[in-house]
């Protein structure tokens, strides 16, 4: 991947973004060859680059068999265009099915499972909250249970990926930032997110038990702040919010006094981390995945965003302050967020190198393509 800035294409920088993600994971893909992959919720954000970068390497690097990939989803927005064009493809199955339904009796067998599905966005899992318990606990429930019945069939599962979050810390104490794997969290049990936090916090509760009591291969990512390509731009986050705004032609409109501080991870970074988790991480163990610097304010990253928007497509807009509509946005709320990485660092070779001004800027190109939200 180019370090500099420069306007490219679309499939130019999906090329180079897949082909930095096959190169950082010529280890991992290469143990996963010629294993089965399920990937639920794989028509979502985190499923863009997940299910692309496996079948990339399919394509380009798979010499000791490929990878053959699953993909579950109740596509709940629709069938994203991207991976509707990668329908047929004999490495790939696509399948609608709503996890939080018992998984279907013609399963078969899958060497690596990845739970992706449920409510990420504060904006749907605040309207949805019941469907977001659901996703985060019976559809991991019934995914462990199945590892667990392979393994009573002589074919155990050789790893389990759980997509838990950072925001099972809820606001931390200043003393906890950077936060570390092992701080407990000050979270509410009530407010606005709680159906998020504190689902995610049990399923991995649900996690650590399956790996002591059953010996099943499951780890937890905790992902901090990721974006790039994949995330809609109706998705409610904030990066995205302000693309929403710059592909308007409005002023970017920032919903706080733009001071919480965080780190934002580029996906190709994240998505590295998290076959890295997969493969390698430690039974029953969790694993910040995110980058440790720089921790900017909102506004600062509005100010970013606005000069990268400049080079991409001419902005000229700026940063108005404005307020949500929905009045429990701001609730529970972390002031800060910036994790410690050093244990994946150390346990796993997670390195993420993506500098905000490169991620944001490669942002605003796939944006520029992407500009209709349904499409994608």
């Amino acid at each position: 991947m180019r370090k500099h800035r420069q306007l490219i294409g679309l499939q130019e920088l999906l090329d180079e973004d897949l082909d930095a993600i096959c190169a950082d994971l010529a280890a991992e893909f290469g143990a996963m060859s010629g294993g089965r992959l399920l990937v639920t919720g794989g028509g979502g954000f985190l499923g863009y680059y997940l299910v692309q970068s496996v079948l990339h390497w399919n394509d380009t690097r798979a010499a000791g068999g490929k990878i053959n990939v699953a993909v579950y989803d109740n596509y709940a927005r629709g069938v994203p265009e991207w991976l509707e064009a990668l329908r047929g493809r004999a490495d790939l199955e696509l399948r609608r099915h709503d996890m939080i339904e018992p998984l279907p009796k013609d399963i078969g067998h899958f060497d690596y499972v990845v739970h992706a599905a449920g409510i990420a966005s504060p904006i749907f899992y605040r309207a949805q909250p019941l469907k977001c318990i659901d996703a985060n606990v019976n559809g991991l429930r019934n995914l462990l249970d199945y590892a667990v019945a392979e393994r009573d069939r002589g074919q155990p599962l050789r790893g389990f990926l759980f997509y838990s979050s950072s925001e099972i810390y809820g606001d931390p104490v200043s003393a906890a930032i950077p936060t570390p794997e092992d701080y407990r969290g000050h979270v509410s049990c009530t407010g606005p997110r709680a159906c998020y936090d504190e689902t995610k916090r049990f399923g991995e509760t649900m996690c650590v038990v399956y790996a002591r009591q059953e010996e099943i291969p499951v780890r937890m990512a905790r992902p901090f702040n990721n974006y790039g390509p994949g995330l809609k731009i109706t998705d409610g986050r904030v990066i995205s919010d302000f693309a929403k705004d710059i592909f308007a032609g409005r002023d970017i409109v920032m919903l706080s006094d733009g001071s919480p501080t965080r780190t934002f991870c580029y996906a190709t970074d994240a998505i590295t981390g998290y076959f890295k988790v997969l493969v390698r991480g430690g039974a029953g163990e969790p694993y910040n995945i995110g980058i440790d610097r720089p921790e900017i304010s909102i506004a600062n990253l509005a100010e970013l965003i606005v000069k990268a928007a400049a080079e991409v497509c001419g902005y000229r807009g700026k940063v108005v302050l404005g307020k949500s509509n929905e009045a429990d946005y701001l609730i529970d709320n972390p002031n800060r967020r910036c994790p410690v990485i050093d244990k994946a660092r150390n346990e796993l070779g997670f390195a993420p190198k993506v500098l905000i001004e490169d991620g944001i800027y490669r942002s605003l190109i796939w944006y520029n393509h992407n500009r209709n939200a349904a499409a994608q």
